[in-house]
């Protein structure tokens, strides 16, 4: 039995779910997802229309066991996107490294001879405070893979740690050249 998948997701005032065929529709004060439900899985909306629970056919089977804790999870994060969106903030570590906010275009300037423009998707905003960039929006998944995009620009460095790294990581340093010859 999937642990995760067993769970019931409490649906907040302000927020509506609706079913349409394979897909939930989920709306709410900070905007709208869609989520399409994987085959074998099962979607029910409680008669009270509070709660959400998940289920699939055969329980006992590792496959479906799998999609029954995705697709529930998937649920759950369209049901809290949609209420406070997700966010990512990345920070610009290094002499010289500087990112601004044009319109819809990120433009960083990190060591390269030229400054690196990337254009923000349809669904998600960002903001600029000195040397850091917060990524936001409703779809989690959407959010990561920018924030993972923009990361992969300039990777942070193991020796003077520049680069571009998420604020909550540490970058695990090594010693260099002058350690060894000590």
């Amino acid at each position: 039995m999937s642990r995760i998948g067993k769970k019931a997701i409490t649906i907040p005032s302000g927020v509506e779910f609706a079913l349409q065929g394979r897909q939930a529709a989920i709306k709410g004060p900070k905007g709208n997802l869609s989520i399409d439900i994987p085959e074998k899985v099962t979607v029910e909306l409680s008669a009270d229309k509070k709660e959400v629970l998940v289920t699939v056919e055969k329980p006992d089977d590792i496959n479906q066991r799998a999609l029954w804790g995705l697709a529930r999870q998937l649920v759950a994060n369209a049901v809290a996107g949609v209420q406070k969106p997700f966010e990512k903030s990345l920070e610009f570590v290094g002499v010289g490294f500087r990112v601004a906010l044009e319109g819809k275009n990120l433009n960083m300037e990190v060591g390269f001879s030229h400054p690196v423009k990337m254009a923000l998707p349809a669904g998600i905003q960002a903001t600029v405070d000195k040397q850091v960039v917060t990524v936001s929006g409703v779809d989690k998944q959407q959010v990561g893979e920018f924030a993972a995009r923009i990361r992969r620009v300039k990777p942070p460095e193991p020796y003077k740690g520049k680069g571009i790294k998420y604020t909550t990581e540490t970058i695990r340093r090594k010693a260099g050249k002058a350690a060894a010859k000590a």
